[in-house]
């Protein structure tokens, strides 16, 4: 049978609807929603344009646009990028959504589904398997998948997929474009992040499934379509059971606030739903979700998710539409009405507004003409509109990142959220369509339609492209706005500070092994001289109170130490001063061989951020020895969380303490040494607070 007519009668037994009928459109849809209010808005103009560094190839013209010239003549072969570079890239298809996750042993991995339709893709056997692609994110720039999840909803999960940070649980309801039967399949991930655990597969838990929602407790999964909304109970995920199913607070996205008593719903054909789900998150008998408010606003076309921040103690929601419509509303290719995205104030939930709009300038109206003759710009479930976006963390974000289909990855400021601005973009490779076996459309272009993910600590952005694969990008240091990793470092453009700085002063700093010295290296980002103590903490079996050997002060550039040391563990500290007092510190250990040698070893101790993990530290970098001095530990947070401290040597767990902790207090721990044999023990500090998680990696060695 040719390809073409088996791509078609594919499409026909999947009974899929016409573009204009796949987020449920009708008629009937629109009168069962009760009017949504409205609010006076800001204009609808393009966010300002990033200004690229040296090392970017940015994109040619109009803001967004992959003009069909540049394609025919092999000059957007390699894409397009500002301020970020591609240090990660693996498979050839992707979906709709990428997380991150760090396992209680500090692994680190993503996950992510390969088809934007499925089965699709399966047609093409050289390419991606479907299902859902576990990796291994240990090494950002080289992913490794593990495992691929095939049970029925992460065969075909939509935009469903989801994760609870806070108890490790990946989740998914089977979904197509319009709705599929809605069996959940669920997976625990939180003890090998690298080979999920199946805990329940297609369990029916709604009539239809499509999108979803996690509350950030991980206690509830939120199902949805455009004609049901429900609720399921995953406290035994091996056994889940629906709470709540309702027919008339129908929705596409959705996301859940941290308490779990507000959903924060993308209503097609009416915008912004707030509801309030307390009784749900309480588990009250007959309990039911009731409305709060709605809003809409004028260019709006499919909401597809709203994301609850706070941003300066202020509480907003960042909603994206996507695809295009004309001015009737209807969808169809290229419309000229683009909603792209929005942050809505909701200080006052009974009365929302729309603050401003994040938008490019190939959704304006005026260009559309323009760029119409872009390969893929006709497509009804492409062209140059948004997708998805996502923040690092719900508590001053400082960016949010969007998937903007044919306009790739874009990345906002949003710490002035009354005035946003572009920093950076990412534009794929263009590839054909039909590489990854899909049904429809065969020209090259992005089809950028994931929710991305963040490793925040690295300043990386991770997403997946539906033509091209997963995709792990490092952004510019000087355009990201937490420098140390965490949020909120800087003054905002409006002057507001948050709560937190950190200046991340000492842009880096290492310690290389130089015949029996070391050769000490600083990057300052501030005029101020830097301070370089070496101390002992080890000499033969005995660990000793760190004991200074060597000290530089006023250092202002690289130079070489000729140890004359023993042997032992060393750990090197780089201390930026003003005014007397620290201003920026690095820790870097090290072991003195009886050669005579040094050699790098794991740290004991993390810089402080303003990220979830505001410290982390070992006491030191030995323990035990012939006075058995204990393993000691301590952290501080920038916010409440569940904190889990587990203790491994090699594979085998230790010891494991798990709590809940309040913000800005020091909180230590200990292991006794007794009993433990000698060799490298690995601490890992995980804090989760809704969505938001953290994890150090230390290590101290039993002497």
């Amino acid at each position: 049978m040719p390809r073409r007519t088996l791509l078609a009668v594919l499409a026909a037994a999947l009974a899929l609807p016409p573009a204009a009928q796949a987020h449920d459109l009708s008629a009937g849809s629109r009168v069962a929603a009760r009017a949504a209010a409205s609010a006076p808005e800001p204009p609808i103009t393009p966010t300002p344009r990033a200004t690229c560094n040296p090392g970017s190839k940015p994109e040619p013209g109009i803001q967004g646009r992959v003009p069909k010239e540049e394609v025919d003549a092999g000059r957007a072969d390699e894409g397009y990028w500002c301020n970020v570079t591609r240090i990660g890239h693996v498979g050839a298809t992707g979906g709709f959504r990428v997380h991150r996750y760090v396992d209680k042993a500090g692994r680190e991995c993503a996950y992510y589904d390969t088809a934007l339709l499925f089965p699709t893709n399966a047609l093409n056997l050289s390419l991606d398997p479907t299902g859902v692609a576990v990796l291994d994110m240990s090494d950002p720039r080289n992913p490794v998948r593990t495992e691929t999840l095939v049970t029925p909803a992460m065969q075909t999960p939509h935009e469903s997929l989801n994760l609870s940070v806070q108890r490790g649980i990946l989740a998914a309801v089977m979904g197509n474009p319009y709705r599929y039967p809605g069996g959940v399949d669920l997976y625990d991930v939180s003890e090998d992040c690298r080979h999920p655990v199946p805990m329940a597969a297609a369990f029916p838990a709604t009539p239809f499934g499509h999108e979803s929602g996690m509350a950030p407790d991980g206690l509830t999964f939120y199902p949805s379509s455009a004609a049901e909304f429900s609720a399921v109970d995953i406290l035994n995920p091996r056994v889940p059971r629906t709470l709540w199913t309702s027919e008339e607070l129908t929705t596409h996205g959705l996301s859940i606030s941290d308490d779990g008593r507000r959903a924060y719903l993308a209503s097609i054909g009416n915008g912004l739903v707030i509801v309030d789900t307390s009784e749900i998150q309480d588990r009250r008998p007959n309990a039911q979700g009731r409305e709060v408010s709605r809003l809409t606003w004028s260019n709006i076309t499919i909401p597809q998710i709203p994301i609850p921040v706070t941003i300066g103690g202020r509480p907003y929601v960042v909603e994206v539409d996507e695809y295009s419509t004309d001015e009737n509303g209807d969808i169809g290719g290229h419309g000229d009405r683009v909603g792209a995205a929005r942050i809505i104030d909701v200080s006052d939930e009974r009365n929302p507004f729309v603050v401003s709009n994040l938008r490019l300038e190939v959704h304006q109206k005026e260009n559309r003409a323009a760029i119409g003759g872009d390969y893929g710009a006709q497509s009804p479930v492409q062209g140059y509109a948004a997708h998805y976006c996502n923040v690092p963390r719900r508590e001053d974000p400082g960016i949010v990142a969007c998937s903007m289909i044919l306009s790739g990855l874009r990345v906002f400021d949003i710490r002035d959220p009354q005035n946003p601005r572009e920093i950076a973009y990412h534009v794929a490779p263009p590839s054909h369509v039909s590489e990854t076996g899909a049904t429809f459309i065969d020209e090259r272009a992005n089809w950028a339609m994931s929710q991305p993910a963040f490793a925040p600590e690295r300043g990386e952005i991770w997403y997946s492209d539906g033509t091209s694969g997963f995709y792990a990008l490092k952004v510019d240091e000087d355009v990201w706005p937490f420098r140390d990793g965490g949020g909120g470092v800087d003054a905002s453009p409006s002057g507001r500070v948050a709560r937190c700085v950190d200046t991340g002063a000492l842009a880096s700093a290492s310690a290389q092994p130089s015949g029996g010295g070391l050769r000490l290296r600083f990057r300052r980002r501030a005029r101020l001289p830097v301070q370089v103590d070496v101390f002992r903490v080890s000499r033969g079996r005995r660990v000793i109170t760190e004991r200074l050997v060597a000290r530089f002060r006023n250092a202002r550039e690289a130079f070489t130490w000729r140890a004359r040391v023993g042997p032992g563990l060393y750990f090197v500290r780089f201390r930026m001063i003003r005014g007397g007092r620290s201003f920026d510190t690095r820790r870097i250990v090290l072991q003195r061989t009886r050669a005579g040698r040094f050699r790098l070893r794991p740290r004991h101790h993390q810089r402080e951020s303003c990220g979830l993990l505001r410290l982390a530290k070992l006491e030191r970098p030995a323990f035990g020895g012939r006075r058995g001095t204990p393993l000691r530990g301590a952290y501080r947070l920038t916010a409440p969380a569940t904190v889990t401290v587990t203790v491994r040597r090699g594979a085998r767990v230790v010891r494991r303490f798990a709590a809940s902790r309040p913000a800005n207090r020091v909180f230590r721990f200990g292991v006794a040494a007794r009993g433990l044999a000698r060799g490298d023990y690995r601490v890992v500090i995980h804090a989760a607070a809704g969505e938001d998680q953290a994890a150090a990696v230390l290590t101290a060695r039993r002497l």
